[in-house]
């Protein structure tokens, strides 16, 4: 393949591509030029790097059903070298701007609802299952039907309780939110901070590292979040290095006033040889027997069910941004970026860091000219160097990285406005997604919840042709699963 000719200002030649490799990537078809595919891959980069430093702390942050938890450093070098590989692989393959990297909303799934009910290669083998399943989609044509099946705002009501679930999430994580201990005597179940008060260092660091990454996002700085996680952890090793704060647990004993995971200290080396011991560490078949079929059945289905929606909303979403759909408002080369995107998926199944999906953070290379795969050579490339950096992960504690899940969680409750509130029959059914999630803490619960009752009020105003034959398949799934408890006791 012909090295690419530097960019020398002159407008691009649609007509007449300067090589092969423009020709193959159609960076003068698209309108574009080396140095804005450059610019955009740079873009996308330092607006998404923040996962490498944030799906370790999630994943590492829980414990499977046997009580065990997977080394952050191996998780830092792992989510890099996925997201790198896959990100490449999009770029050649798929010829689109649009970067993967481990799903957040879908490893919080994998961490908090999944792992608890068996071992994690269990776990990680069932996010390989549904890649290879979104991935048969794709080839048989399926996946669109599916898609189409689920009303568009039902899909918006997920992504909102997904962001409010990962908003939860992280101001408990960060200790800026604690439940209330049982000897309070109090309904309340949860406070803010300790007895209602902000009294720890690891506390302040949070709430300045959040007020700082909003001020940053409401400014439209691009990398607002690796800012304020970056900012934070700086504050954050200069209170441990004066006040001496120490872990949250010391010596088996509780430190409510402690850090939460990891103790911020700067480490004895930067670069490291990255830790590649979970790749394959995932099994398919354990886990059925374990936790039931029914329930790795429903835990399959919500990891493909939010796998898949966001998507597709975010491939049309960045190809929006460029200017890049056609008229049915569909990217070029849609059926190969999606067979990469569903590769990717089981890809990060078997590297253990969950499933690697497409980010919306590639819109802000779009924004900076990106139109082809180029771009994604250049951020894909820089995953892969950030992963000989993993021994720095450890240095950022829950405190400072959880600003970032408060913030995205923002970012995706801002689609709310898209739903109509005034007809009852989508916002009944909405509602019940978004604020089940996470006051249920369970992504499958919202989903289950609002299919079902959208289902139910359809059927009670006279309206069953309105919905979708798959979705009544769809909504038995779900009925199986919430009276899984009564279904088990009665066969097992």
């Amino acid at each position: 393949m012909a090295v690419a000719p530097p960019d020398n200002g002159t407008p691009p030649d649609p007509a007449h591509p300067r090589n092969g490799f423009d020709r193959y990537f159609e960076i003068s078809a698209r309108g574009s030029t080396m140095s804005r595919e450059v610019r955009g891959g740079l873009a996308t980069f330092f607006t998404m790097a923040y996962i490498v430093v944030l799906n370790p702390l999630i994943l590492g942050g829980a414990v499977d059903g046997d009580g065990r938890s997977l080394p952050i450093p191996a998780l830092a070098a792992a989510t890099a070298l996925v997201a790198g590989l896959t990100t490449v692989l999009m770029g050649v393959v798929g010829r689109f701007p649009l970067a993967l990297a481990a799903g957040l909303g879908v490893n919080a799934l994998v961490a908090y609802e999944i792992a608890p009910e068996m071992t994690w290669a269990d776990a990680m083998g069932l996010v390989v299952i549904e890649g290879v399943i979104i991935a048969v989609l794709v080839l048989t044509g399926l996946r669109t039907a599916v898609f189409r099946s689920v009303p568009t705002q039902m899909k918006t009501a997920i992504g909102v309780g997904i962001g409010l679930f990962l908003t939860i999430i992280g101001l408990v994580d960060a200790g800026f939110v604690r439940r209330i201990p049982d000897e309070a005597n109090t309904t309340v179940p949860v406070g803010l901070g300790i007895g209602g008060k902000l009294v720890s260092w690891p506390m302040l660091v949070f709430v300045v590292g959040l007020l700082l990454t909003l001020v940053l996002v409401a400014r439209r700085v691009k990398g607002a979040i690796l800012i304020g996680i970056l900012a934070s952890t700086v504050l954050a090793i200069i209170v441990e290095a004066v006040a001496n704060v120490g872990p949250s647990f010391v010596d088996g004993q509780p430190n409510p006033k402690g850090w939460s995971l990891n103790v911020p200290e700067l480490p004895e080396t930067v670069v490291d040889v990255p830790d590649l011991s979970l790749l394959g560490n995932f099994n398919v078949l354990d886990s059925w027997g374990r936790a039931g079929w029914v329930v790795v059945l429903m835990f399959v289905f919500t990891l493909l069910i939010t796998d898949f929606f966001d998507t597709m909303g975010t491939m049309v979403a960045v190809g929006q941004e460029g200017g890049m759909l056609d008229e049915r408002g569909t990217p070029p080369r849609a059926k190969e970026i999606l067979l990469v995107d569903s590769i990717a998926a089981a890809a990060g199944g078997a590297a253990s860091t969950s499933s690697n999906t497409s980010y919306i953070e590639s819109a802000a290379g779009v924004a900076e000219g990106a139109r082809t795969g180029v771009a994604n050579l250049v951020t894909g490339g820089l995953f892969l160097l950030a992963m000989f950096l993993a021994p720095l992960v450890v240095v950022v504690p829950f405190e400072a990285a959880s600003t970032a899940l408060v913030v995205v969680g923002f970012l995706m409750m801002t689609a709310v406005r898209t739903i109509d509130w005034s007809d009852y029959e989508i916002a009944i059914p909405a509602f019940l997604t978004i604020v089940l999630m996470p006051f249920t803490y369970s992504i499958s619960t919202g989903i289950g919840a609002g299919l079902i009752t959208y289902v139910v009020v359809k059927l009670a105003k006279g309206k069953a042709r309105e919905i979708h034959p798959l979705l009544y398949g769809v909504a038995a799934l779900f009925v199986l699963y919430f009276l899984r408890g009564p279904i088990e006791s009665v066969v097992l």
